[in-house]
């Protein structure tokens, strides 16, 4: 477990390693082979892969920027403050996160040393484009209805671009799918904001929001039980 950085400042980052991403639609065989990918530098400071969670069969597909500390300690995704936040939210608006799956577009956890704590880093276009094959073969394994990204960096690696807040139907690896794109998260989280009224619209806003997804899930099961029948 690496809990010093090894990667100094003027190093050269390898991106020449390219995502060890199998031809399977099988995601334990994604998460084993994710483990051991080195397509960026960020394998070197982080203890370990944090993969995906959830399905086979899920309502909504969660997208999010990256682990945190506690996620990379423990090797499971929103498992920190983030993702308590976003259970939180889960059950306000009645989506069972144990029919969602959780993801993140980056694998492993960017960070720099503040004395003996790991404070998070955004991850660089290039990690997120090295890290993006892994997030790719998690959408074309399960084919999900519906596709929440939580915030900028997902967008960027689900999409390849950036794309403004919105929400709309959109196209993706021949998929067609609910796309809902939120500002999650830095709001909820700024000490700055205490007191100003900004955490209370930030969780309302981002409450809302889930409430569309809620709301498509209910239909497109629907649409799929009556399709069963």
């Amino acid at each position: 477990m690496s809990r010093t950085s090894d990667l100094k400042p003027g190093d050269e980052a390898d991106y020449s390693v390219l995502a060890p991403v199998p031809d399977t639609s099988d995601l334990r065989k994604l998460r084993t082979a994710a483990a051991k990918c080195q397509a960026c530098p960020l394998y070197r400071n982080a203890d370990q892969t944090v993969f995906g969670e959830g399905g086979p069969d899920v309502d909504v597909f969660f997208i999010g920027e990256q682990p945190g500390d506690k996620e990379d300690t423990v090797g499971k995704p929103f498992v920190g403050p983030a993702g308590g936040i976003l259970d939180q939210a889960l059950r306000t608006v009645g989506i069972d996160r144990s029919k969602s799956y959780v993801t993140n577009a980056v694998k492993h956890f960017k960070w720099k040393p503040r004395g003996k704590l790991r404070i998070h880093q955004k991850p660089s276009s290039r990690e997120i484009e090295a890290c993006r094959p892994w997030l790719s073969a998690e959408i074309r394994s399960l084919q999900p209805g519906i596709i929440v990204c939580l915030g900028a960096t997902a967008v960027r690696s689900a999409f390849g671009k950036d794309l403004p807040i919105l929400k709309k139907s959109t196209p993706l690896d021949d998929l067609s799918f609910l796309f809902e794109n939120t500002d999650y998260g830095s709001p909820l989280f700024r000490s700055s904001c205490a007191g100003s009224g900004a955490k209370e619209k930030a969780w309302a806003d981002f409450v809302a929001d889930l409430k569309v997804v809620a709301e498509a899930a209910v239909a497109s099961s629907r649409v799929q039980d009556t399709r069963d029948f």
